[in-house]
C-alpha cells in the first residue's frame, strides 16, 4: 500500500462536504493506494496524473515513490477541476 499525501486545498474542498461524501472520498483514496491504476482509473493525457471517480466526484492524482498524491478533488459534472490543474502545473 502506498503512503497517501493529501494536498491541503483537498483537505479543505472535504472539510465543506457532507459526511457521507467525505466518507465515499476516503474509502476510494484508501482503495487507490491499493491499487493506483484500477481499471476503472484513466491517464490524463499529456501529464503523469490520473484521475478516478467517487460518486459526484473526480479525484485527480498521482504515484510518485511509495507516494500516492491526492492533489485535487472536484464535482465530475463540470470541468472546474481540469481548470484548475491547468493553473497548478503552470
Amino acid at each position: 500500500m502506498l503512503r497517501i499525501d493529501i494536498a491541503k486545498r483537498v483537505e479543505k474542498f472535504q472539510a465543506r462536504l457532507p459526511a457521507k461524501h467525505r466518507r465515499q472520498i476516503a474509502a476510494r483514496i484508501i482503495a487507490l493506494a491499493n491499487d493506483p491504476n484500477a481499471q476503472d482509473t484513466k491517464n490524463l493525457q499529456g501529464s503523469d496524473f490520473r484521475c478516478a471517480d467517487s460518486g459526484e466526484y473526480r479525484i485527480v492524482y498521482r504515484v510518485s515513490g511509495q507516494a500516492l498524491q491526492i492533489v485535487l478533488v472536484g464535482k465530475r459534472n463540470d470541468d472546474e477541476v481540469y481548470r484548475q490543474l491547468r493553473r497548478l502545473r503552470g
